[in-house]
C-alpha cells in the first residue's frame, strides 16, 4: 500500500527482537565533512617526496643524473645546473631538501658552494660527486655543517639503489660513503679502529654506508638489538660522546674515513 502523496512515508520499524533483525545502516558522511581527510593525505605524500637539485658541469653526466633521480620513488628534480653561479640563482633556500654536486665546477668548488648552501639552509642534504678519490676533504669540513655530507665516486660502479640510498640518508643528516672506497680501506697501526673486533669494525662499514640498523642486520644475519649492542660498543671505542648537536653516525663515519688508508 502506497502512501499518498501529501502524508510523509513512515519508515517501518526494523524487528531488532532476535536473530536476523536487521542491521543498522551506516551514516551517510558528507561529502565536505570527508574532504579535510584527503587533503591531509595528499600533504602527508607530498611531505614526503625529497626535493633535488643538481649542481654538475658536464651536460651528458648532468642529464644522466636528472633521468635517474627523476625515475625514483619518492625524489623529484627541481632544477639542474651547470655552474655556482646557476646554482646561487636557482637553487634558493626551501627550495630543495638535498644538492648533489661536483666537487669541480668550472666557476668554482663545489665544497665551498656545499658550506655557503647549508649555512643559508641547516638542513640540507649535501652529496659530493667527484672522478677523483677526494672522500677524505670531508674531513675539513667546518664543525658547524659538518652533518648530512655523502660522498659517491663518479668511478666505482655505484648503482641507481645506492645514489638513492645516498640521497636519502643526506636528507636525515646523516653521510654516507661510497661502498667501492670503503671496500679498499684498511685501518692504520695503532689507531682506535684497529682496535675493534672484526664484527665492530665490518658493522661500521656498513653504516658508513648508510645502511640503518636494520639493513645492517639483514646484511650479517643478525638481530637489530644485536646492531645496536655493536653500533654502542664502537662509539665507546671511538669515543664518540651522545652530544645532541652531533649525529653519532657521522662522527663515526668521519672516523671512519681519519683512521683507515686506502690501497
Amino acid at each position: 500500500m502506497h502512501a499518498r502523496p501529501d502524508e510523509p512515508s513512515v519508515p517501518a520499524r526494523r524487528d531488532t527482537s532476535g536473530i536476523g533483525a536487521d542491521r543498522p545502516a551506516a551514516p551517510k558522511v558528507p561529502r565536505w565533512h570527508r574532504r579535510p581527510a584527503i587533503l591531509v593525505q595528499v600533504a602527508s605524500h607530498s611531505a614526503s617526496v625529497v626535493r633535488i637539485g643538481i649542481v654538475e658541469d658536464q651536460p651528458l653526466f648532468r642529464n644522466m643524473l636528472e633521468l635517474t633521480l627523476g625515475a625514483e620513488p619518492g625524489v623529484r628534480v627541481v632544477a639542474a645546473v651547470g655552474t655556482v653561479a646557476d646554482a646561487n640563482r636557482l637553487l634558493r633556500p626551501g627550495t630543495i631538501d638535498v644538492v648533489v654536486m661536483d666537487i669541480d665546477l668550472p666557476d668554482g668548488n663545489g665544497i665551498s658552494l656545499g658550506v655557503t648552501m647549508r649555512r643559508q639552509q641547516p638542513g640540507l642534504g649535501i652529496l659530493l660527486l667527484s672522478a677523483h678519490d677526494a672522500m677524505d676533504l670531508l674531513l675539513d669540513l667546518p664543525a658547524d655543517v659538518a652533518s648530512g655530507w655523502s660522498y659517491l665516486s663518479k668511478t666505482s660502479s655505484t648503482s641507481s639503489a645506492v645514489l638513492a640510498a645516498a640521497i636519502r640518508a643526506s636528507a636525515r643528516g646523516e653521510t654516507t660513503l661510497d661502498p667501492a672506497l670503503i671496500d679498499r680501506m684498511t685501518p692504520r697501526a695503532g689507531s682506535a679502529v684497529e682496535r675493534l673486533t672484526d664484527r665492530q669494525y665490518v658493522v661500521l662499514r656498513h653504516l658508513a654506508e648508510g645502511l640503518s640498523n636494520a639493513g645492517i642486520g639483514e646484511r650479517l644475519g643478525i638481530t637489530e638489538k644485536s646492531v645496536q649492542n655493536h653500533i654502542n660498543a664502537i662509539y665507546q671505542c671511538l669515543r664518540i660522546d651522545s652530544d645532541p648537536a652531533r649525529n653519532p653516525r657521522v662522527s663515526a663515519a668521519l672516523r671512519l674515513i681519519e683512521e683507515t688508508g686506502r690501497s
